[in-house]
């Protein structure tokens, strides 16, 4: 009989190791499995090894809204000899632009103001102003019209897609009230963020969370611009870095992120997500899932 007890227990310690282990990987793979996002698309990489770790129509084209602002920043920011504390003087077609425009957000530029293209960055990339997308398309692009320059910038745009291989990208706007031909995906928006935040310039302004700006008035004084980010990643999702938001009848919520912890950075995007609550979920759990991998 003792024999018999001790051979009971041994096949009892035996089969609370097994289901230990069990539990064990059943808990690794509640940690591990792919994320269910509202999004109608998303994409998650490695920014350092550009591996993908999360794909949902991560090519399938769609409406971009103002994450399109990346690709004007990237392009304004590859100027040869650019100079960030040049002065560009505000237009009254900027402003009007903006009302002209329903879905148009607004850096509140004042006609007549002289602003920097560094502050043109800013009033871009954290309000996600129109108006200050105009302006950078007004002084970088080419022509001896306003039309002509914007076209050319969206024409630098476009160019500057093919040379980084967006093969499902292209821009017929400087800010993403496109016109029919606003498109990309989340795979190759993902890519143009990891191709601008090799820019100092860009990785400071977009992990920027509020911003006060001295500009020049027309009369030769000075005001204060305030400008808030409207990426709420900020200050919510440990290690955040950036990147841009984007909302739009057709785009619905978008949002491109990037997260350094240990060392690691994620980079990725969410597009035409439900709600802006939805949007940052989407890109917590992506970035939860590419840390966990």
């Amino acid at each position: 009989m003792k024999g018999l007890r001790r051979v009971s227990a041994v096949t009892i310690t035996a089969g609370a190791v097994l289901t230990a282990g069990a539990f064990t990987a059943s808990a690794q793979a509640a940690t591990t499995a792919s994320p269910t996002i509202a999004a109608k698309g998303g994409f998650v990489m490695n920014n350092a090894t550009g591996k993908s770790l999360f794909t949902k129509a991560a090519d399938t084209r769609l409406s971009t809204g103002s994450t399109t602002k990346i690709m004007t920043a990237r392009v304004v920011l590859a100027q040869s000899n650019l100079n960030l504390d040049a002065k560009v003087t505000v237009q009254k077609a900027y402003s009007d632009y903006i009302v002209d425009n329903n879905w148009a957000s607004s850096a509140k530029l004042i006609v007549g103001d002289k602003v920097t293209v560094r502050q043109l960055l800013y009033g871009l990339m954290l309000p996600s102003g129109c108006d200050a997308a105009y302006a950078l398309a007004d002084k970088f692009g080419t022509g001896s019209t306003r039309a002509a320059r914007v076209k050319s910038f969206i024409g630098k745009m476009n160019t500057t897609a093919k040379s980084l291989g967006l093969t499902n990208t292209h821009f017929d706007s400087f800010d993403g009230i496109g016109h029919g031909a606003n498109y990309s995906t989340p795979r190759d928006l993902t890519k143009l963020a990891s191709s601008a935040m090799k820019y100092s310039t860009f990785r400071s302004v977009v992990k920027t969370k509020s911003t006060k700006q001295k500009v020049t008035t027309k009369n030769g004084g000075y005001r204060y611009m305030s400008w808030t980010n409207t990426n709420n990643l900020l200050g919510s999702y440990s290690g955040t870095i950036g990147v841009k938001t984007g909302s739009g009848p057709e785009a619905k919520y978008c949002l491109v992120f990037a997260a350094t912890r240990s060392g690691k950075t994620m980079i990725g995007t969410v597009l035409a997500s439900t709600s802006v609550d939805n949007r940052t979920k989407d890109a917590k759990k992506l970035m939860d899932y590419g840390f966990s991998r």
